[in-house]
């Protein structure tokens, strides 16, 4: 540990140059792989649409001084999707109240490039914006349940390359419109009468492949310029939209190994776009089991996840990936189903390719792929609070990570890493002791993002001094050689 306090400060983590950023992500009775969560006395049955459970969860990670809370969501489920997705708030809606219940923490939505346009979107999230003070995040996803498409008037949905075609310029309309008004665009002069300054109100005209918006957006820029934008997706068309446009990714890492493997990834494909890989922040989300000991860590782990999971419940929910195919029509014990990848192609068909690959290269039963699947796992952050806090600067230290997202399941593991791991961290100094400013691009490490109009016009303005200098000094040139 003197060791790795050292590389610490070497890279100036005392002084504020890199630190741990955390994320919450709140999915009240249950989500994905965790049927049983919402029996745990300590959470509401009705945790996913109770408001008051919402801001009882932020409140902690504020008061801990966590970066962000994180709202996942989908809009398509069957009878087999887990508690929380059968049952919970819209994301906007839940945040925007959040945001008049907290002060510093941020507040990042999923919201779907395939099946909103570009202009609710900007005008929603420059809405939780100001409201928030500037603590508003995107997740930019392109929706993986391919029945969602029967939602929105569709007959099916849209293939891999059209998804994310549309939420690049999805995205790249959303930030043209967030420019509409410049920062000063609003003098609101009463000796004058003069509310607006029409010249810093911009339309947007935008005519794309997929999206045709005039402009411009209602509503003035907050303190943080635009939201900050996530990404999740590890396909190659994911990862080159998260790195084209991602200030944050959310994403998976089973071990330090690959952690570090998708970290360079990214980073690499980012500074190949022109853009400074320190402001695209690697958050994958994970599991925190905190004991007294090691060993008592290990049996909390192992007891939670054989109470959250069971067999059947992960078999019916097992057809997600391929577009929530069916797979309790086939025999258990025999050989893994053959050609099911074609259910995929419209869903989430990264996830559905590694499971079949896997199925594959092993010559394994369907039972088999499910428990494998489903079974009990060693995860990395388990331990006492001494050993987790470990763990989790040992993945920072060694770049594969820049914070952490922190699923938010039972109370007594959030109450733990709270109280016992988190303040060993700050007391090594890779953990904030206080938020450094409002808004959540500060917290994040980001820079505020100025208007293009702005840009533009200080440019024309600086060149034209710089012309009119140059005119003068060779005036004067010309009058000194006559």
């Amino acid at each position: 540990m003197t060791e790795r306090l050292e590389n610490t400060q070497r890279d100036g983590i005392e002084g504020g140059a890199r630190q741990i950023k955390l994320g919450a992500v709140l999915t009240g009775t249950g989500g994905p792989g965790h049927f049983n969560t919402w029996l745990d006395p300590e959470i509401p049955g009705d945790a996913s649409i109770d408001i008051h459970w919402y801001i009882e969860q932020a409140r902690i990670a504020e008061a801990a001084k966590f970066d962000l809370v994180f709202i996942v969501d989908s809009q398509f489920i069957t009878p087999d999707s887990p508690p929380h997705y059968l049952n919970r708030l819209e994301p906007l809606t839940l945040l925007s109240a959040l945001a008049v219940s907290t002060r510093n923490i941020g507040l990042v939505a999923t919201l779907t490039t395939s099946y909103n346009d570009p202009f609710n979107t900007a005008r929603r999230f420059a809405s939780l914006d100001l409201i928030s003070g500037g603590r508003a995040g995107w997740n930019v996803v392109t929706s993986g349940d391919a029945g969602t498409a029967g939602n929105f008037s569709l007959d099916e949905h849209y293939d891999y390359d059209t998804r994310y075609g549309r939420a690049l310029e999805h995205v790249r309309t959303a930030q043209g419109l967030w420019d509409s008004y410049e920062d000063d665009a609003f003098p609101r002069d009463r000796a004058t009468g003069v509310f607006l300054d029409p010249s810093k109100l911009h339309a947007l005209n935008h005519e794309g492949e997929y999206f045709r918006v005039v402009g411009p957006l209602n509503i003035s820029r907050s303190p943080q310029g635009q939201p900050v934008i996530f990404q999740a997706g590890d396909s190659e068309q994911g990862r080159d939209l998260g790195a084209e446009i991602g200030d944050g990714i959310f994403t998976h890492a089973p071990s330090i190994e690959a952690g570090q493997a998708f970290y360079a990834d990214i980073k690499g494909r980012a500074a190949a776009k022109g853009r400074n890989p320190d402001h695209v922040l690697v958050l994958p989300g994970i599991s925190v089991f905190v004991g007294d000991t090691d060993d008592e860590a290990r049996e909390i782990e192992l007891a939670t996840q054989r109470a959250d999971g069971g067999f059947e419940q992960s078999l019916a929910e097992f057809g997600r990936s391929f577009g929530w195919h069916d797979f309790r029509q086939y025999d258990l014990d025999a050989p893994f189903p053959a050609d099911v990848l074609q259910y995929s192609e419209r869903s989430f068909h990264t996830q559905a390719k590694k499971i079949v690959e896997f199925a594959e290269a092993g010559g394994l039963t369907l039972r088999q792929v499910v428990e494998t699947i489903s079974s009990p796992k060693r995860t990395p952050f388990v331990g006492s609070p001494e050993t987790v806090a470990d763990e989790l600067q040992r993945w920072f230290d060694e770049r594969a990570v820049d914070g952490y997202n922190i699923h938010v399941g039972h109370p007594d593991q959030f109450r733990r890493l709270v109280d016992e791991v988190l303040p060993i961290l700050r007391e090594r100094g890779v953990l904030r002791r206080d938020y450094e400013g409002t808004t959540l691009r500060e917290n994040l490490g980001l820079p505020f993002v100025p208007n293009r109009h702005t840009v533009a016009r200080d440019a024309a303005e600086r060149a034209e001094r710089e012309a009119l200098t140059s005119e003068h000094a060779l005036e004067q040139q010309v009058a000194a050689n006559a």
